[in-house]
């Protein structure tokens, strides 16, 4: 299993505006460079570390403002990479398992596969065989 501590460095150095949600994008700045990063981000660490993905609202002052993924590793351990990446009084709530499509994603398709290659690539030395 690939170390947290390796990863996180390597995912927050692929991220960018072309890897942001595309509903995000506008509000992707490199101060914030998690901002519309959670969908795709979280389908990576699934591909590379399994586990569930983990699906909630995002709120403001009660009101949905959008979505937010993070991942549950096999042995329990959630995992989010993308969390600091909220507004002041945006809250996430009412997280719910998401089951995965069987293929990539239909919404962010290139921005996922982007930022996977990118991950993976820059992961390769450190993988086994």
């Amino acid at each position: 299993m690939l170390i947290l501590e390796l990863l996180r460095p390597v995912i927050r150095a692929a991220w960018g505006p072309d890897t942001c949600d595309t509903a995000a994008r506008e509000e992707w700045r490199p101060a914030n460079p998690a901002r519309g990063q959670c969908g795709t981000t979280a389908l990576v660490v699934h591909d590379l570390l399994g586990g569930d993905l983990i699906l909630a609202e995002v709120q403001a002052d009660g009101v949905k403002v959008g979505h937010h993924y993070w991942n549950r590793l096999p042995d329990g351990t959630e995992i989010d990479f993308a969390e600091d990446q909220f507004h002041p009084g945006e809250v996430v709530v009412n997280p719910q398992v998401q089951q995965r499509p069987p293929d990539a994603p239909r919404r962010c398709r290139e921005e996922y596969e982007l930022l996977r290659h990118r991950v993976v690539t820059a992961l390769s030395p450190s993988l086994p065989g």
